[in-house]
């Protein structure tokens, strides 16, 4: 397992602070994930149906900002497990990320909420589970390749 998330999740834009994170517009959600790996390539799709206000941007776990802000919050940049969702300078992680964005998003992404009522340790595992195997279950996949120009808009790099 990788490194365990530090305290500075649940304080607003302590990022800021860090010397070794680049500075990158905060105003607005921020989705962090790997863009390697094709189940991350369709979520990174889904955010960009889903979110009909446009403003979550993505940013690539390989890229300088993506890395830096994982080891900020204590999280490996090789480690699969590794996805946040910033919102309002507060960290989310792994499946908690993913639902906490889902629900911002409103319509289907509502669905998400379902995932709550596994407990937070077996909500753990299974996500570390799918995480850890996500190459071999679903394979490589390219976010940055991606042609639509709006959705090139939000990344990132």
């Amino acid at each position: 397992m990788g490194a365990q998330p530090d305290q500075s999740m649940a304080i607003p834009f302590s990022f800021r602070e860090d010397p070794h994170v680049p500075h990158f517009d905060d105003s607005s959600p921020l989705a962090v994930m790997d863009a390697e790996c094709a189940i991350c390539s369709w979520g990174a799709r889904m955010i960009h149906r889903l979110d009909r206000s446009q403003s979550v941007r993505i940013c690539p776990i390989q890229t300088p900002l993506g890395t830096a802000l994982l080891r900020h919050y204590g999280l490996e940049p090789t480690d699969p497990s590794s996805w946040l969702f910033i919102d309002k300078g507060i960290a989310h992680q792994d499946f908690d990320a993913v639902v906490y964005a889902a629900r911002q998003f409103g319509g289907w992404g509502q669905l998400a909420i379902v995932l709550l009522i596994l407990p937070k340790p077996l909500r753990d595992w299974l996500y570390r589970r799918l995480a850890r195997n996500r190459y071999a279950i679903f394979g490589r996949g390219d976010m940055c390749a991606l042609p639509d120009p709006d959705f090139q808009k939000r990344l990132l790099r």
